[in-house]
This record gives structure tokens, C-alpha cells and sequence, in this order.
């Protein structure tokens, strides 16, 4: 790389930066420049590994870890979360860089292991504290509950991410820019994200005694979980620790039931981010009383008047273990259809990823405004509304139109006529 750019990775430390296992001498930089794209470059890995799961889940149970639709779902999630980094800056290093560029008290060595291990630390204590304030508030929880709708878990799972969620986390991370310099934040805070990715799945189930330091795959099941003795627990990021300490720990016991406690039963990338937002703001009108109005803001999400800030915990419904997950019938053939046509549109997203420095802001906004349609479209036709096909036509109309003008194009010359086909 150029001086003062990011650095390249090896796909072996790209590998290793999944599990938080690059030692501080291969993941110390100066500059925030320099600083690697970590969880970018990890596409092609969580790729990899969502084929093992299926295979591993195949050779274990004769079943597949999960369903097109789910899948197609959580996967659409995950791409509209990252939209917005496309644009802008993400929001977590600008305010990092404000503090510490002006009110930092001392400045300790970027390129000491102290700082590092230190760093881990306060990374994942910070992620602790807005996991469990997400659960405890309503208006974050309405951002938040959006990568607990998936009823299924697997490495899909792991990337159903919220659009919103980022412009609340950003303020716990602040005490640390008081003394920490921004390029060790910064790889922490992927480093913190890309280890949850691997613990989202059925297939790998204790390790022993890596259970009481870190969590594990055991542990995040339950905190998926909607059992009752599932809600509102384990909240660690990378460790347990902050769970066993603050006693909002949770063995793995009866089997868990993934999900909501009320299910939103829809695959719509875009109702999943808004309707809970929806439902805070019906809400709040037609409670009565001021107090009682905040109440429904910053309270928790079961909370009601009369009720303690937390809700009822009787009031969670009771898991008889014949729950079946949202699962509209659809034909094969629309099934596929959805499949070919959202692998499509993963190419058109890692090419803008990989072009955006040569692409004017016009044909950026064009290409994400079509990303966005055609996420909504495949959830609509997922759930096999009436008027998906008419989106769906529209959506095509414009993919050739575009196509066609040169606004879009394939990572792959070779593809260009099988697209227009």
C-alpha cells in the first residue's frame, strides 16, 4: 500500500482476525489510515465457512442449518447495514477521532501490547454496557431486535445487522478516546464485530474450558434464544466475563427456540428495520400521561403502565417446543428465482465496494437506491405478496435501463449478457 493508506492482509491473517487471534505486532498501526478494512475483506470467508455450516450441519442432522428465505432475509440486512458506510465515514471513528483529536487527558503508545490487550477490553466491556442498555431500552431496542427476528441460527444469522443500531453505539466507546489512540480503536472495534460472526451457529456446541472466559457459540444461543430463561441474557461480545460478573449469565439448557417473543413474520428488509419503530410511535400516542409517554421511549420493551421498568417476566409466552417459524409457501421456481437474482446483486454490491473511489456520487446513490429496491422486492416475493410481481417487473425495467447506460457492471466482463438475458 501507499504510505499513509490501508494495509493489504494476507488471507491468513484475514482468517485469524475472525476468531481475534492476530497478536497485537501484526494488528498495531499508527495511523486510522492505515488501518485495514477487516470486515470487508472477510466476505469471501463468511462465504466459505456458511458453506462448511452447511455441510457440517448435513453430515450431523441429514438437515440444512437453515432456509432460502431466512437466509435471503438476513443476508439483505446485512448488506442495508452497511450502506450507509459507503457514504459516509462510519460514525463510531468520527466521533472516536472528535475526542480524541480535542480532549484527549494522555496518550498512551499505539504500538505497545498493553495498550492493545487494553484496548480489547475496553472494546468489549463498552459493547456489554450498549448490549444490555439495547434490551433494557425501547427506542434502541426497536433498532436492536432486528438481528433477533431471524427464527432460524446460523452464520446467516450473524449478519442480519440494523441500519440504526450504529447511531446510538457510537457514545460508549467515547471515555476510551480520552486515552486511547483511534488506529488501536479502530481494530478493535472490527476485530470485536468479526468474532461474533463465527460464534452464531448449531453445529459447534461447548469448548470446554474456553466457556468461562469466552463467548462461545453455547452461549449466544441462548442469548437468541426466546425461551424464557433465555430473555436477557449473556450480552458479551468477545467475553463472557462482563455476564458472570454483572449476573446476567445463562447456561445452555432446554433446547432453545430462536427469535422474538412476538415474531414480526416477514422477510422485507425494510419492514424489519422500520415496523418496531412504528409500533413505539402508535404506542406512545395512545398511552396516556406524559411520564407514562417517556415511559414507553425508555423503558423496556414489555414494560406497560403499572408495570416495573422491565416488564412482566410471566408475561413472556411460554415455549411448548411446537412453535413453527414463518414459512409462506412459495414455489420452487420463485424460490430460485430469488436466489440467482440476489447473488446478482451481492456482485453488484462488492463491485461498488471495491470501485467507490472512481465513481461519481450521482451513480453511487443510483446504485445503492437500486440495491435497496431490489432487497425489498425479493422479501416481498419471499413472502409471496400480490404485488411483488409488479415490483419486481419495475425493478428488472430499471436493472436493463441502467445496465445498459453503463451505471452498473459485473466484477465479472463474462456475465454482462447472461445479466441483460
Amino acid at each position: 500500500a501507499e504510505a499513509g493508506g490501508p494495509r493489504d492482509t494476507a488471507p491468513g491473517q484475514q482468517l485469524r482476525a475472525l476468531f481475534y487471534a492476530l497478536p497485537p505486532g501484526e494488528s498495531s498501526f499508527r495511523t486510522v489510515e492505515e488501518v485495514p478494512d477487516y470486515v470487508d475483506k472477510s466476505i469471501p470467508f463468511f462465504i466459505t465457512f456458511i458453506g462448511l455450516e452447511f455441510a457440517v450441519s448435513w453430515i450431523q442432522k441429514r438437515k440444512l442449518p437453515g432456509r432460502i428465505n431466512d437466509g435471503i432475509s438476513s443476508l439483505s440486512l446485512g448488506i442495508l447495514s452497511r450502506l450507509p458506510d459507503v457514504l459516509f465515514r462510519s460514525i463510531d471513528l468520527i466521533s472516536y477521532i472528535y475526542v480524541w483529536n480535542n480532549y484527549r487527558v494522555f496518550e498512551l503508545p499505539w504500538d505497545s501490547p498493553s495498550t492493545w490487550y487494553l484496548t480489547l477490553l475496553g472494546v468489549d466491556f463498552a459493547y456489554y454496557c450498549f448490549h444490555r442498555i439495547s434490551h433494557e431500552v425501547n427506542i434502541l431496542w426497536a433498532a436492536h431486535q432486528v438481528h433477533h427476528s431471524s427464527e432460524d441460527y446460523n452464520f446467516f444469522t450473524a449478519l442480519r445487522q440494523s441500519v440504526l443500531q450504529k447511531y446510538t453505539s457510537w457514545m460508549f466507546n467515547l471515555p476510551m478516546a480520552l486515552f486511547i489512540p483511534p488506529s488501536v480503536f479502530a481494530v478493535h472495534l472490527q476485530f470485536n464485530l468479526l468474532y461474533q460472526f463465527w460464534i452464531h451457529t448449531e453445529v459447534i456446541t461447548k469448548l470446554g474450558p474456553l466457556e468461562w472466559i469466552l463467548n462461545t457459540p453455547s452461549h449466544h444461543r441462548v442469548h437468541h434464544g426466546r425461551n424464557p430463561y433465555c430473555i436477557d441474557k449473556n450480552y458479551g461480545g468477545t467475553l463472557i466475563i462482563w455476564d458472570r460478573i454483572f449476573g446476567t449469565f445463562e447456561a445452555e439448557g432446554a433446547k432453545v427456540v430462536y427469535g422474538l417473543t412476538h415474531p414480526v413474520n416477514s422477510f422485507d428488509p425494510i419492514m424489519l428495520q422500520l415496523r418496531p419503530l412504528a409500533h413505539i410511535w402508535n404506542t406512545f400516542w395512545a398511552t396516556p400521561g406524559f411520564c407514562n409517554k417517556l415511559s414507553v421511549i425508555f423503558k423496556g420493551p414489555g414494560w406497560g403502565p403499572g408495570k416495573p421498568r422491565l416488564g412482566l417476566p410471566e408475561e413472556i409466552p411460554v415455549i411448548t417446543g411446537k412453535e413453527v417459524p414463518f414459512n409462506p409457501p412459495v414455489p420452487a421456481y420463485l424460490n430460485c428465482y430469488a436466489l440467482v437474482h440476489f447473488a446478482i446483486i451481492v456482485d453488484l454490491y462488492t463491485e461498488l465496494l471495491a470501485s467507490i473511489s472512481m465513481l461519481s456520487q450521482g451513480t453511487v446513490l443510483l446504485r445503492i437506491g437500486f440495491i435497496i429496491l431490489s432487497l425489498a422486492s425479493f422479501g416481498l416475493l419471499m413472502e409471496n405478496k400480490s404485488k411483488a410481481g409488479i415490483l419486481e417487473i419495475i425493478r428488472c425495467l430499471v436493472f436493463i435501463g441502467v445496465y445498459k447506460l453503463g451505471y452498473f457492471r459485473s466484477q465479472f466482463s463474462f456475465l454482462g449478457y447472461a445479466y441483460e438475458v
